[in-house]
């Protein structure tokens, strides 16, 4: 593989040669954890205890919603292997080929969110750790200078691909691992995991804000959800089920160290709204040149699992435009998301907002395709996946006009209900004190698609032509078209 590590990748959303599927299922969970395993999730880590929550009251959601996140991304690795593409093309058998774009959509919210997630706060991480080491107070100027190094370092391993993005994970996993747990020597002696929060709750009660925590670390993992195909695509599916299920499920609970880490040294810090600054001011001066490594290596990895599979989506659904040419777009666009997200808005209330809707929107698309992937016991037609890719109309996944209004009439209103009931600091819907304050957002909008869609394939069937061949639920589809 070495000698393809510096040769941009060729591969758009086409399905992967066979004789290309050459990774394997611990080379997903390298990217699934290394792509997590950086100051972002640290940053997300932090939020608990901005929200004002005790030590143990934040780690008891964090773990809840790691957990509770991993179980609804896990199967999300299970279409690439069979359909060699990525997710948001794979869910063109579900939502049509042409409702897909939904999934390129959810994939452009996710990327832009993390990419800008992880340049900013290593950008800071940079900034801080310099003027702790040499004394320098550049402000605002050097915090833009790192911005753009780090953005423009992403798009590079991006444009190489997935086998550079393969090789900057692997080094991303064990280093990054490797600086945290030496963090612990650096921290431990001042950490009191009786800290007992400041108790301004963020939505004026205990359980409506660890609710809210809850959802905010569960962005961290579903927001995977759209891009676990990018890199399962590349692994042939004679490996098994459980193996794929497995590597997702694993790098996610992984993932609690940069949570922990988070999470332990938010509590240590001044104001931990302003947490890069406040953890560069107590961090030893010894631990300065680590911290900048560990914002390096975890901007990097963060930022190309995020802007990667994005660049794949709008290559697609713009046949103009290579690869190489829409991830330098939407890098831009990103970028520029960045500096006006940094310098003009407040970044917590940014991220607060745009996890809540990465989970509410993308929760019930990967409802649907888990659904849809039983109901057709894992077939799907590779080829007839390409139809609106390449300019053609027709075959399985065809519907009406290209979209399959039940997936659709399912999606919709579990997103606008969720909504509707979203109970966070930036984003509050009209029933948000339906149940006492507390956010049920996620709940009503899980309970929603995975009850609406059932149903309306049970009374309206599916062609069943989407079904394979010789399968149960292409033989009741045939009985209930007759």
């Amino acid at each position: 593989m070495s000698d393809k590590v510096t040769e941009v990748e060729q591969h758009g959303i086409a399905p992967i040669p066979p004789a290309e599927q050459t990774s394997r299922p611990r080379d997903l969970f390298r990217l699934a954890f290394g792509g997590a395993n950086t100051f972002a999730t640290i940053i997300l880590g932090t939020l608990p205890i901005a929200y004002g929550l005790s030590f143990w009251a934040a780690l008891a959601a964090t773990v809840v919603g790691v957990v509770l996140g991993a179980l609804v991304l896990s199967p999300m690795a299970l279409f690439g292997p069979v359909t060699r593409t990525n997710n948001a093309v794979s869910s063109g058998a579900h939502f049509g080929v042409v409702g897909r774009c939904v999934g390129s959509f959810l994939s452009l919210l996710t990327a832009i969110t993390f990419f800008a997630i992880s340049v900013w706060v290593s950008g800071d991480a940079v900034a801080g750790a310099a003027q702790r080491l040499f004394g320098i107070d550049g402000g605002p100027v050097l915090r833009a200078v790192a911005y753009g190094v780090i953005a423009i370092a992403v798009l590079v391993v991006c444009i190489y691909g997935y086998r550079f993005m393969l090789l900057v994970n692997r080094v991303a996993v064990t280093l990054g691992t490797l600086i945290m747990l030496v963090g612990i020597f650096a921290y431990g002696g001042s950490f009191d995991p009786s800290f007992a929060g400041s108790g301004n709750f963020a939505l004026g009660g205990f359980w409506p804000t660890w609710i809210l925590a809850v959802l905010t670390v569960m962005a961290n993992p579903i927001s995977f959800g759209a891009f676990l195909g990018d890199w399962s695509r590349y692994i042939p599916a004679t490996h098994s089920r459980r193996s794929l299920l497995a590597a997702p499920f694993l790098a996610q609970l992984a993932t609690l160290l940069p949570f922990g880490f988070g999470i332990a040294t938010a509590t240590l810090v001044a104001d931990p709204a302003d947490y890069v600054t406040g953890l560069t001011a107590i961090s030893p001066l010894w631990y300065a040149i680590p911290l900048i490594v560990v914002a390096l290596i975890g901007g990097l990895s963060t930022g190309t699992t995020a802007l990667y599979g994005t660049g794949l989506d709008f290559s697609s659904i713009f046949p103009r435009l290579s690869r190489v040419r829409a991830t330098l777009l939407i890098g831009t666009l990103s970028v520029l998301f960045i500096f006006v997200g940094n310098f003009v808005l407040d970044m917590v209330s940014s991220i607060n907002a745009f996890a809540t809707l990465i989970v509410l929107c993308t929760s019930p698309w990967m409802v649907i395709m888990m659904i849809g992937y039983v109901q057709r016991r894992g077939y799907y037609d590779p080829a007839d996946l390409q139809v609106f890719n390449e300019g053609r109309t027709g075959g399985r996944y065809w519907f009406h006009r290209g979209v399959n209004w039940r997936a659709m009439a399912a999606w919709i209103p579990a997103t606008g209900l969720g909504l509707l009931c979203a109970n966070t600091p930036m984003i509050t819907g009209p029933l948000a004190g339906i149940a006492g304050g507390v956010d049920i957002s996620l709940v009503v909008t899980l309970c929603t698609a995975a009850v609406a869609y059932p149903v309306l394939v049970k009374v309206f069937p599916e062609p069943r032509e989407v079904f394979g061949p010789s399968t149960a639920v292409a033989a009741e589809a045939v009985v209930a078209e007759a």
